[in-house]
């Protein structure tokens, strides 16, 4: 009965596997609701994550946005294209470097992103207030922090 017997788990091993999947359902959950709640205001997930980057700033190039936001490269140019469209960005070329294009936000976009960041964040944050304490929350955030590091140290790509 060979396929019956269970090997012996080190219990570092099983600590990291019980992990994995709360990480997995707790970014999902929280995903679902930002883009869900971000779909209310009238954007995709990645339209307010774009607005949101951009939002206080003098702009950024494509680069610098896809390394800030949660948007994958590939997708970042359809994103970009429908908030240009809306009248929420514009690209102008960089000063320095004719080639790159600098995307900054339109005063439609800079009223948008004043009205739907601190909405949003309202929104949001009780789902955290009634799962953490504030010092959890600090805790949780320098765990976090310390693991997406890790991440970067190994892969070289930064997230955020």
């Amino acid at each position: 009965m060979k396929g019956n017997r269970k090997d012996p788990v080190n219990p570092e091993e099983e600590t990291f596997r019980m992990l994995l999947r709360p990480l997995a359902e707790a970014y999902l959950s929280f995903i679902r609701e930002s883009d869900r709640h971000a779909e209310k205001m009238g954007l995709t997930g990645g339209q307010f994550d774009v607005i949101a980057t951009l939002g206080d700033t003098d702009g950024m190039c494509c680069r610098e946005l896809s390394e800030k936001t949660l948007v994958t490269k590939g997708t970042l140019t359809g994103v970009l294209d429908r908030l240009e469209k809306k009248g929420l960005i514009y690209g102008t070329s960089s000063p320095s470097d004719r080639r790159i294009r600098i995307i900054r936000l339109t005063n439609k976009g800079e009223a948008l992103f004043r009205k739907v960041f601190p909405e949003h964040l309202d929104h949001l944050k009780p789902f955290f207030q009634r799962a953490l304490t504030d010092a959890e929350m600090k805790t949780l955030k320098e765990l976090l922090l310390k693991v997406r590091d890790s991440f970067q140290e190994e892969t070289g790509s930064p997230v955020g």
